[in-house]
């Protein structure tokens, strides 16, 4: 079903290494974004099982009517086209140059000329579709390729990037470089040093030179506490709520180099980038147990599409946070939560961050004078008005898995006394009910310990929640905790929603 407001979708590929890579990757036409796959990582049983997933290019296409025009080229085909439906994908291959495959002398990559060819491909799709803006969609290395032209290019020829990029989607992108938890910082000032395949793109000198405009730099930056991953808000700036982050948290199934690189990055990883280096500070995002790439890479994922899907053509931005929350005062007690988000009709987890993912969310101590704890966000998805519900629901439902977990250790060593592996202290599902119409005036919440039955049974009656927040444009609800919460998040813990359009 088409969307409402469609732009041109721009696909800007990841990192290829040497020359070889390089000839690889400009052999396929998409440079990847056609890649399905045909396993999840998980089934019944804990065994993988059959899921066929026909690529973001062609779901896209079959999903939302956008057309591939390729036709032997597609720097060709715009050339010798003038009204090219804004509605289009188009992929960014600025490899082409640096293979040493169409007889010519390889230009050697540089990742400034690449985010330089990207403006030069963005001006000509405004001109031919008559597109406003597009829409930025990358892997790995092509996330910071799209940094370089919001943060520098632009910037440098006293342009603003929203005039030219409307939202960016990143999958698995090292937003904070690339760092290995082996060798005590001896491989990164290698890579750095000696440039090998181009590598020190993902060290912090390369990264603050093609991330911060001329007029910015200092001399032999970055300057200390500078932060790769942060994208500066000023008022020319790209905001970073129009940025979308997916990351990765499975390196098991990141074979490159025999699973050399996972063991390098270490655990709390997709196998390549680190979780905490894969989001822009203040971006939506969301986790899912998916590698770098691969069988179970996330491009060729179904959670992968799911989210981009939501985040580009959504309508309604639905935010959740724990709030009003008080802890068991215990130095030696460390508090974590776990958060799981389903949406009924989907065969994957939008969003997930476990324990056994390494990415549970810390629940900080409130201050002990009795102010009261700041919000910690849970998850932000984006709803879609116009999608067809599974037949017979009469309402779109998620489900937003909570589990508070804790860990009591002393002089930095766990406590095994009174300690079970893995088991939350508190565990309970919020179903989330909206309307036919998808209106925001039209919602329903239920705590699954109190709904009898199974939650596939359960049909939401009475009166739908009341919006809290007088402000137009802004609709807010505060579910509280079933009382058996009270011992570990206090008498007054509860989930806020708040929805906002989303354009």
């Amino acid at each position: 079903m088409p969307s409402k407001a469609q732009l041109p979708i721009v696909y800007v590929r990841g990192f290829a290494g040497d020359t070889s890579g390089i000839n690889k990757a400009v052999t396929d036409p998409f440079y990847g974004f056609n890649e399905g796959s045909t396993h999840v990582r998980v089934g019944a049983n804990e065994k993988p099982s059959f899921h066929q997933f026909e690529s973001p290019l062609l779901r896209l296409h079959l999903d939302e009517g956008y057309h591939i025009l390729v036709e032997g080229g597609q720097e060709a085909y715009l050339d010798a086209h003038d009204n090219v439906p804004p509605n289009s994908m188009w992929v960014q291959r600025f490899y082409d140059t640096s293979a040493s495959t169409w007889g010519d002398k390889p230009r050697e990559f540089r990742l400034e000329d690449a985010a330089l060819d990207l403006l030069r491909l963005i001006d000509k799709l405004k001109r031919k579709t008559g597109a406003p803006r597009v829409h930025l969609v990358a892997h790995s290395m092509g996330g910071l390729v799209c940094r370089c032209l919001l943060q520098k290019i632009l910037p440098d020829q006293h342009k603003n990037p929203t005039d030219y990029v409307d939202k960016l989607f990143t999958y698995g992108t090292p937003h904070g470089g690339i760092t290995f938890e082996l060798g005590f910082g001896l491989f990164e000032r290698l890579r750095d040093a000696t440039g090998i395949h181009g590598a020190d793109i993902f060290g912090p000198r390369r990264m603050y030179e093609y991330l911060t405009p001329d007029a910015e730099q200092v001399e032999d930056g970055p300057p200390r506490g500078w932060d790769a991953r942060a994208m500066p808000d000023r008022e020319s700036g790209f905001p970073p709520h129009r940025v979308f982050c997916l990351v990765g948290t499975n390196p098991t199934d990141y074979d490159v180099a025999g699973g050399l690189s996972a063991i390098a990055v270490g655990a709390r990883s997709d196998g390549l980038v680190q979780i905490d280096k894969a989001r822009v500070p203040g971006s939506h995002g969301a986790y899912v147990y998916r590698s770098h790439s691969g069988r179970f890479g996330l491009v060729n994922s179904e959670e992968g599409y799911q989210n981009l899907r939501r985040f580009l053509f959504g309508d309604l931005r639905i935010e959740a946070a724990l709030v009003d929350y008080r802890l068991p005062p215990d130095d030696e007690v460390t508090w974590q939560a776990e958060v799981v988000l389903a949406i009924r009709g989907l065969p994957v987890l939008m969003h997930q961050r476990v324990t056994a993912q390494w990415c549970p969310v810390p629940l900080p101590q409130p201050p002990g004078d009795g102010a009261d704890s700041s919000p910690v966000p849970l998850t932000t998805t984006f709803l879609r008005s116009d999608l067809p519900r599974p037949e017979g629901s009469p309402t779109m439902r998620y489900a937003l898995h909570v589990r508070i977990l804790s860990l009591r250790q002393t002089n930095r060593i766990l406590r095994f006394s009174d300690h079970l592996e893995q088991t939350a202290d508190l565990d309970d599902i919020l179903v989330i009910d909206t309307g036919a119409d998808a209106s925001a005036s039209r919602v329903w919440a239920s705590w699954n310990s109190a709904i009898p039955g199974a939650i596939k049974d359960h049909e939401p009656r009475g009166r739908p929640l009341d919006d809290e927040d007088p402000r137009g444009g802004l609709w807010t609800a505060h579910i509280p905790f079933p009382d058996t919460a009270r011992p570990i998040l206090g008498d007054h813990a509860k989930i806020r929603l708040t929805v906002t359009p989303w354009e």
